[in-house]
């Protein structure tokens, strides 16, 4: 079986989920919900990242082939699977925690959003972007809810 791609990551959430955009900028890949573009950009709910941005170095993203999938799931499967939230890291820093945020194939919290309950892992495997689809079909409701209350039809 060939490993995920960044490509093949993001078609397969194209391919799953209804009125997702694609916007490239700063070294990722965000999906937005916005059907009929309704909004400058619409909601995210996940993003691929291939390398260090600014503030943003601690899965060391530059090495070759290394990808992070990041997902902004609900609090509530954030607190299932790691306990509250770690508090907000000041500008350029992580968050504290037990994480290497260079380990592949390990769901964890997001090195800079994880206080916003935001997922990531680094080159997840076939059974682990299948083990995640609750966490990312609850980033995509969330992300239709807040479309909804932000579009008034």
């Amino acid at each position: 079986m060939q490993n995920l791609t960044p490509t093949l990551v993001i078609d397969a959430l194209l391919s799953k989920f209804d009125g997702v955009t694609v916007v490239e900028a700063w070294g990722e890949k965000s999906l937005f919900y916005n059907p009929g573009r309704r909004l400058p950009r619409g909601v995210y709910f996940a993003t691929v990242k291939e390398k260090d941005g600014e503030n943003d170095k601690a899965s060391s993203l530059d090495r070759d082939d290394i990808f992070r999938l990041n997902v902004g799931t609900t609090k509530s499967l954030f607190l299932e699977r790691f306990g509250p939230p770690p508090p907000r890291p000041g500008k350029g820093g992580v968050i504290e925690g037990p994480w290497d945020f260079t380990t592949l194939d390990t769901l964890m919290p997001h090195p800079v959003y994880g206080w916003m309950s935001w997922v990531a892992v680094l080159n997840p495997a076939h059974k682990t972007f299948d083990d995640i689809q609750p966490l990312v079909e609850a980033a995509y409701a969330k992300a239709k809810t807040t479309f909804s209350k932000r579009v008034v039809d």
